[in-house]
């Protein structure tokens, strides 16, 4: 599926997001509500056993703390822009954007509570759940302030999350960004930045950055088709 040029067959700015709110709300509300359909299965299997395994790249990867510490702002800084840009420029597509980003929170859901892997890194990780109920972490995990403020994901979950949910994200918008030759190359640095942030805070394994970029293509294609390549744009 090839993507119209720039300014071909688009219609944004404030008065296109408008003509389509109850759309954007709804998809805004389906992405919130599997996010937390994710979330439940991962503080689900946050309480049980789980094996570490090794890895030949996280091993020959330092751990830097300052990364670790900023790894969700780091996130945010480059996730937050390019989703209100997409929503400014094409809000019709980024309906769709959202509505397909929560299909891959769902799938992510699925694969944490199917796979059970124990942390990447024990001598870095967080506390875990500890002595908090599922419903209290689960109510601060959903909070955008229980997350980036008070450092929530770090310490209610400590085990590995397959697949990354940060590469997933990132890579997504760049997916939805192919073919805008303003926004597709900050799309896919933002993507290896964020990957590159969550190796080197030694929060997922390898395997967690490869399986973001397979199972989110796939959903990506079932939904949009298969994207034929562009001349120009480079791929990950």
């Amino acid at each position: 599926m090839i993507p119209p040029r720039d300014g071909a067959g688009r219609e944004g700015g404030w008065r296109a997001v408008q003509a389509i709110w109850p759309a954007v709300a709804g998809a805004f509300a389906f992405r919130y509500a599997a996010y937390a359909a994710m979330t439940a299965m991962a503080l689900w299997a946050e309480m049980r056993p789980a094996p570490t395994l090794p890895d030949l790249l996280l091993e020959r990867l330092p751990y830097v703390p300052w990364i670790d510490r900023a790894n969700y702002w780091i996130w945010l800084a480059v996730y937050l822009p390019l989703t209100v840009a997409l929503l400014w420029s094409e809000p019709r597509r980024w309906v769709r954007y959202m509505v397909t980003g929560g299909l891959v929170s769902l799938a992510r859901g699925v694969t944490i509570a199917i796979t059970g892997l124990g942390v990447p890194d024990p001598a870095h990780a967080g506390p875990g759940i500890g002595e908090r109920g599922f419903g209290s972490a689960f109510a601060e995990l959903l909070s955008p302030v229980g997350v980036f403020d008070r450092g929530a994901m770090a310490a209610y979950l400590t085990k590995d999350l397959f697949f990354s949910g940060h590469v997933a994200t990132t890579f997504l918008l760049w997916l939805y960004l192919r073919g805008r030759s303003r926004l597709a190359p900050v799309a896919l640095a933002a993507n290896l930045a964020v990957t590159a942030s969550v190796l080197l805070s030694h929060i997922h394994y390898a395997i967690d950055v490869v399986g973001a970029w397979a199972i989110t293509f796939a959903i990506f294609a079932l939904r949009e088709g298969w994207p034929e390549p562009r001349r120009g744009v480079p791929t990950p």
